[in-house]
């Protein structure tokens, strides 16, 4: 594979690694036990979602921004955004004098609102969808001349990105592999491009996995195609990467610089989740934590040790809540069923009984008489139960069955 590729330099990486750490912290590294049990080879984890702003993006945005000459300072920024890339322009306007304008949906995420606000940002809520704020603050860099700052498709974002991997090598001389998500694909561009050149210099090599969320996997179809393609994306989790088409220099240099790209379903991804906040001690949001979903889902062929690039830990607690839920649920350690039961005094009871034998937890209970199917003589009851894991899960069910009962699970 060739180590010339499109856009930044190694040179260009460099130097935008002094500008970045004006800003952007030097993440920590941090060893995953669990993880390199289950890829068979030493992994650790690259934490962005400790960064300032809670994700990458203040690196690129910070590196854009910064070379802008005093006349277009002047005039201001603008971006469109639901979330991180928001953050980071806000933050690194306000590092640097200048007045941002950020577009968001109506329907954005309060915390993620209120941060942006926080870090100094004039706020425009206007459509809902990011695609209607995004058209929204177009026409507002026509009638204001406003600099627009793109959220991955810029040689300059693509730079300050980049210094991630930077940091990577420095942190883990011995890195053979890392793993990297992408949406539009300004991360894992820089760091691909950052990384495999500075790689050659050593004489070495490295190799790059990018991993998408299954519903908005525009880059698997894009590379086949050999060209940007644009897809009908599907709702995930992992909102932070939902992007329907790649960024065309990002695309150039992704087809050159990674060496493969898996996709991951949004049970894989909260199953990831629950994993970093168990083992880790990590709260990463959905679309930081795809690269460790695809260990976990076993997309990811084990060579040397490895880095998994967790990128952004901005989480709403009420989606983290109901992540959770969802992460449970796949990894078999909470099952929710209805029961049709004899409406007659006592099978409460039994059904309780039969649960406890099975040193199960009930979590929460509802009985009624107004479920759908449900015979006139018949009661439904509703069981949120606390498994140890699918096993243990199955032992219920069965347990249920051979007294009779006809368990349905409810997803």
């Amino acid at each position: 594979m060739s180590t010339s590729f499109a856009g930044p330099t190694l040179a260009d990486f460099e130097a935008a690694r002094e500008v970045v750490s004006a800003v952007a912290q030097v993440t920590p590294i941090e060893e995953s036990r669990y993880l390199s049990t289950r890829l068979g080879v030493p992994v650790v984890l690259k934490c962005e979602n400790l960064q300032r702003t809670g994700a990458y993006k203040i690196r690129g945005a910070f590196n854009r921004i910064s070379k802008l000459n005093a006349e277009e300072r002047e005039r201001g920024v603008v971006a469109a955004s639901a979330g991180n890339h928001a953050q980071g322009v806000a933050l690194a306007a306000n590092a640097l004098g200048i007045h941002s304008t950020i577009f968001m949906p109506m329907g954005v995420a309060l915390p993620k609102f209120l941060a942006t606000r926080d870090y100094g940002a004039e706020i425009v809520l206007r459509g809902g969808t990011f695609q209607e704020a995004l058209a929204a603050s177009l026409e507002f860099v026509e009638k204001s001349g406003a600099v627009f700052i793109p959220p991955y498709d810029h040689a300059d974002i693509i730079a300050g990105q980049g210094t991630v991997g930077l940091e990577v090598m420095d942190q883990v001389p011995d890195v053979e592999t890392i793993i990297v998500p992408i949406g539009g694909g300004g991360l894992i561009s820089g760091v691909a491009s950052a990384m495999k050149q500075r790689a050659a210099v050593e004489g070495r090599t490295i190799r790059v996995i990018g991993v998408q969320a299954a519903n908005a996997a525009a880059y698997p179809v894009s590379v086949r195609a050999g060209e940007p393609t644009t897809i009908e994306t599907k709702p995930t989790i992992a909102d932070g990467i939902a992007v329907a088409r790649p960024g065309d220099l990002n695309f150039e240099i992704i087809k050159d610089a990674v060496d493969e790209i898996v996709t991951v379903s949004d049970d894989d991804i909260a199953r990831a989740l629950i994993v970093l906040i168990e083992r880790a001690k990590l709260v990463v949001e959905p679309a930081g934590a795809v690269a460790v979903a695809a260990i976990l889902a076993e997309k990811i062929e084990a060579v040397g040790k490895t880095v998994v690039l967790l990128s952004g830990g901005n989480i709403d607690p009420m989606v983290l809540e109901r992540v959770i839920s969802r992460g449970l649920l796949a990894a078999g350690r909470y099952l929710r069923m209805r029961i049709p039961l004899p409406d007659r005094p006592g099978q409460l009871a039994r059904i309780a009984e039969i649960v406890a034998a099975q040193n199960a937890n009930v979590i929460e209970v509802l009985h009624t008489r107004h479920g759908a199917g449900l015979q006139i003589t018949q009661v439904e009851l509703e069981v949120h139960i606390e498994t140890r894991g699918d096993d243990h899960a199955a032992q219920i069910l069965d347990a249920l069955r051979a007294e009779g009962y006809e368990p349905r699970l409810d997803y």
